[in-house]
């Protein structure tokens, strides 16, 4: 017969066993469920960014053709349809904000609307998007581009102002 002492001690045991399993279960989950994230954000990511293309696509389709009279015939074969669109032409004297892709746009008038300076992390949710890090990082390129193109400014690092255009050294930085 076992004494009461040696059972309680072989089911603690076992106990500690079982408990040593299940977490060593819970800890591949939790990479599991890590890894499940990051396909679920690049897929995301992957299907904003091809409607957006197509969006663009379907807006330059639209856009009237301008009459080309004598240009060179190509020489090459020419580029597949969609490569080397800009989607965020640089800002011009005259130019709406009307002419940007809808996130942009709605980027634009966020940052126009704000009292001060935004960041990335803010933009977001007002743009309807929720708040992870692959949309903040996706929203950071977006302004970047802004800035790149003169629709924004970014006086302080990761801070976005609407550009001032006011015909500074021959760049116009107002909307």
């Amino acid at each position: 017969m076992v004494s009461l002492p040696e059972e309680l001690q072989a089911r603690e045991a076992a106990a500690r066993q079982r408990v040593e399993e299940l977490q060593a279960e819970a800890a591949e989950l939790a990479v599991r469920l890590e890894k499940a994230r990051a396909d679920l954000s690049r897929l995301e990511i992957t299907r904003e960014t091809v409607m957006q293309v197509l969006a663009e696509l379907s807006a330059a389709e639209e856009a009237p053709e301008v009459e080309v009279r004598d240009a060179p015939e190509p020489k090459q074969a020419s580029v597949p349809h969609g490569i080397g669109v800009m989607a965020v032409p640089p800002w011009r004297e005259g130019l709406v904000v009307g002419v940007l892709p809808d996130v942009y746009r709605d980027i634009v008038e966020i940052v126009a609307d704000a009292a001060g300076p935004l960041q990335a992390k803010q933009i977001v949710p007002r743009i309807g998007l929720e708040a992870t890090t692959a949309k903040i990082e996706g929203t950071r390129g977006k302004l970047k581009r802004l800035v790149e193109r003169g629709w924004l400014d970014e006086d302080t690092p990761g801070r976005f102002t609407l550009a001032r255009h006011d015909g500074d050294a021959g760049r116009a930085n107002s909307r």
